[in-house]
């Protein structure tokens, strides 16, 4: 692939200042996942205090995906114009914003809020690797594992939180959802600071040479439809086990803690594999034991094995299976390019094209629970998904770049 001016190049930091880098990495993905894995606890709640059906509950599930896949493409691009850093900052005053309005107790505001919440965190999922790849080009393994953990984290506690928050501490639901916005002004002071260093504006606005497009790539297909496909398992997870689980006779405290244990168990597998993978010549071994829990996982729940006594086993391999494909997903991003422009562009490729696909998943998942009033046939939704998952994650773990 041809080179290009626009993202800089790879480049070498003072130890002040990479873990100045690293700290607000940290900050940011404690922000991205707790906005979104907030609500599918809540859903029930919400869906009654609104009056909504299954599926409008779904799009709204749905919405920040849809979001995701709007603005990806763009997110380079707006990186070029007025820089890396000061896009990432004017994303976090759209994500405060975004929690804001998400505090009215209406359906509109809802939708509304949750939209700028996506519109933000896409530009996150997107511009994230960059930086990584950027800033920490020998250290590419380490650091998607640092910032993927950071956001299983929060995304955990906040799914297992959410409804305890909601109705024991008194907050309800549109209070529990808010709540998380609270590290939002920390982290954008954080990157206003970061923004206005000489080096934040440095060698992000030269000129752009013209690249190959990714969008004939094959190779580049290939993983953004590995990252359409884990993240479609993710978020029908997130947003309707508690449902399910609530359905076989859990509370729905217990079902959000399901949830909770779902992204805990991801924790070590998401610090790890990107260590692992990143030292791999390819990534086939992983990908096959990713797709053994995936199965193993879906299909329990699917046949009930063991009733509700196994239900936390079956969670804890769809958490290390979904983990694996998710730190799989974002390495591929940075292991599949050359330099930062690269992972820029194909990032925003594939999260755009997979998101647009994991997008159909909730609210496909609630109007399959509709017409089928069980959850076996949109379980088999996400068996077929998986087998999809693991012919992408095959192809993407290939020795090659786009």
């Amino acid at each position: 692939m041809t080179t290009g001016g626009s993202l800089p190049k790879e480049s070498k930091l003072s130890l002040t200042s990479g873990w100045t880098i690293v700290i607000g990495i940290i900050l940011i993905s404690l922000t991205m996942r707790s906005p979104i894995t907030s609500v599918g606890p809540l859903l029930s709640s919400i869906r009654e205090a609104l009056v909504l059906s299954n599926t409008v509950a779904g799009l709204i599930t749905a919405l920040p995906l849809l979001a995701f896949c709007a603005l990806s493409p763009f997110a380079p691009g707006l990186a070029r114009r007025f820089g890396l850093e000061r896009v990432l900052l004017y994303s976090l005053i759209l994500l405060m914003i975004g929690f804001a309005v998400r505090l009215i107790p209406a359906t509109v505001p809802l939708i509304g809020g949750t939209v700028l919440i996506g519109l933000a965190i896409a530009v996150f999922n997107v511009l994230l690797p960059s930086l990584v790849k950027r800033d920490f080009p020998l250290q590419v393994g380490i650091m998607t594992g640092v910032y993927t953990v950071s956001m299983n984290l929060c995304g955990a506690l906040a799914s297992g939180t959410s409804v305890p928050l909601a109705r024991d501490v008194g907050l309800g639901w549109n209070g529990a959802l808010g709540i998380w916005g609270v590290l939002v002004p920390i982290t954008a002071l954080f990157w206003f600071f970061q923004a206005r260093s000489g080096r934040a504006a440095a060698g992000m606005k030269a000129g752009v040479l013209k690249r190959r497009s990714l969008w004939r790539s094959p190779l580049a297909w290939t993983v953004a439809l590995f990252m359409g496909m884990q993240s479609l398992i993710f978020y029908v997870s997130i947003a309707w086990f508690p449902d399910m689980l609530t359905g076989r006779g859990l509370s729905d405290s217990s079902a959000g803690w399901m949830i909770s244990l779902l992204q805990l168990s991801q924790l070590p597998v998401t610090f790890i594999v990107p260590i692992i993978a990143g030292r791999m010549k390819n990534q086939r071994l992983l990908v096959i034991i990713m797709a053994v829990l995936l199965f193993a996982s879906l299909g329990g729940l699917y046949f009930g094995l063991g009733g509700n006594n196994l239900i936390p086993l079956w969670i804890i391999f769809l958490g290390i299976g979904g983990g694996s494909s998710f730190s799989l997903a974002m390495i591929f991003l940075t292991l599949r390019t050359k330099d930062a422009q690269d992972a820029a562009s194909l990032s925003g490729m594939s999260q755009s094209v997979g998101y647009l696909l994991a997008a159909s998943g909730p609210t496909l998942f609630g109007l399959l629970h509709d017409v089928t009033g069980g959850w076996n046939i949109p379980l088999l939704l996400l068996l077929g998904v998986s087998g999809l998952l693991f012919i992408c994650g095959w192809g993407a773990s290939q020795n090659r770049t786009v």
